[in-house]
């Protein structure tokens, strides 16, 4: 089991800048990967950004690359998603998940109770 706590979402106006924070309760495996994924009203989950945890491989959702960046500290067991030149349309609940391996399309094991990204235009 592991608990994950999300954090670092709130207001921004377009263009700006936010960075999420996700804490695991205990160590991350190199198997595992942790990511993002983010829910807007009326929308389905969508898959955002990954990093492996072993060897820090990434992938991005096309609508964010170049945009947001990945990171993580393996010491800490937390991951960081960089956001910037923010859009209106990324406006979501963000939910930082553990999957029990890397893979371009993950299956999330854990997920943290999310936190709201508001980019206002």
């Amino acid at each position: 089991q592991v608990q994950l706590v999300d954090s670092g979402g709130g207001l921004v106006q377009a263009g700006g800048s936010l960075r999420l924070s996700c804490a695991a309760s205990r160590r991350i495996f190199s198997s595992d990967a942790m990511g993002w994924f983010r829910q807007a009203p009326g929308k389905e989950r969508e898959f955002v950004a990954s990093i492996s945890w072993g060897g820090g491989v990434e992938y991005y959702a096309d609508s964010v690359k170049g945009r947001f960046t990945i990171s993580r500290d393996n010491a800490k067991n937390v991951v960081y998603l960089q956001m910037n030149s923010l859009k209106p349309e990324d406006t979501a609940v963000y939910y930082c998940f553990v999957d029990l391996q890397f893979r371009q399309r993950p299956a999330p094991a854990y997920w943290g109770q999310g936190t709201q990204v508001t980019v206002s235009s």
